[in-house]
């Protein structure tokens, strides 16, 4: 396999505090990576980190072996890298389809035809074209914000808690999406989160983050089990 992030030594975190203590992380392309912890251990800073939305204090990040430390966000994202944050942060006012637009003018080529590709994994999508994307479910914001980032042409995709707030009916639609691009797309994927069934369920591994650091490695089926009393 091919190394596709690699993570040494970062630091970070919010004027004089830091939050991030140092993490050391690397995954392969193709790859499904959760990463576990409660609240305030760290998990969105990294996420906003590696996308280039905080700088970097101390460390570096590799992506496809080029040093992406000091770039910009639409410069990470030109290179293939997509976030899709905490809360969604669609546009509100703007249609479904309008929001997969503002997707597209974020690629490195505007193509139009990756909205109707990227629809093909979104059939629930198909039939809200039209609406504003306030007016959608939390699920739905969820699956929109997913498909706005696909259309940047992404190959690893930074998913920061993306069941907060969702219905399990669409947890489990999520799930299912996810996994089958990670085939059709070829794609590569972090994901934090806090629900135990939805890391489990997606991840290949699943490391542990505390107080800004890596913590190791989890085992799975003692996560789903609740075997791993401080993460429940």
């Amino acid at each position: 396999m091919t190394r596709l992030l690699g993570v040494s030594g970062l630091r970070s975190g919010y004027g004089r505090i830091p939050i991030l203590t140092g993490i050391d992380m690397a995954m392969e392309a193709g790859e499904y990576l959760g990463i576990l912890g409660h609240n305030g251990m760290g998990k969105t800073t990294l996420m906003k980190t590696m996308m280039g939305h905080l700088p970097a204090t101390a460390g570096s990040i590799l992506f496809e072996g080029r040093d992406i430390t000091a770039m910009k966000p639409y410069e990470r994202s030109r290179l293939g890298m997509g976030l899709v944050p905490q809360g969604r942060e669609i546009f509100p006012e703007l249609s479904v389809h309008e929001n997969l637009r503002m997707g597209l003018a974020a690629a490195a080529n505007e193509d139009r035809g990756v909205i109707d590709a990227v629809l093909e994994d979104f059939p629930r999508l198909v039939r809200l074209l039209d609406r504003r994307g306030g007016a959608l479910s939390g699920g739905e914001q969820q699956l929109l914000a997913l498909a706005r980032c696909l259309c940047t042409k992404p190959r690893l995709i930074l998913l920061d808690e993306p069941t907060e707030g969702i219905q399990p009916s669409i947890i489990e639609e999520i799930i299912d999406t996810l996994l089958a691009l990670k085939t059709r797309w070829k794609l590569s994927l972090i994901v934090v989160e806090q629900n135990l069934e939805f890391i489990t369920s997606l991840s290949d591994r699943i490391l542990h983050i505390q107080k800004g650091r890596m913590t190791g490695e989890l085992d799975r089926d003692a996560v789903l089990a609740g075997e791993v009393g401080m993460m429940a």
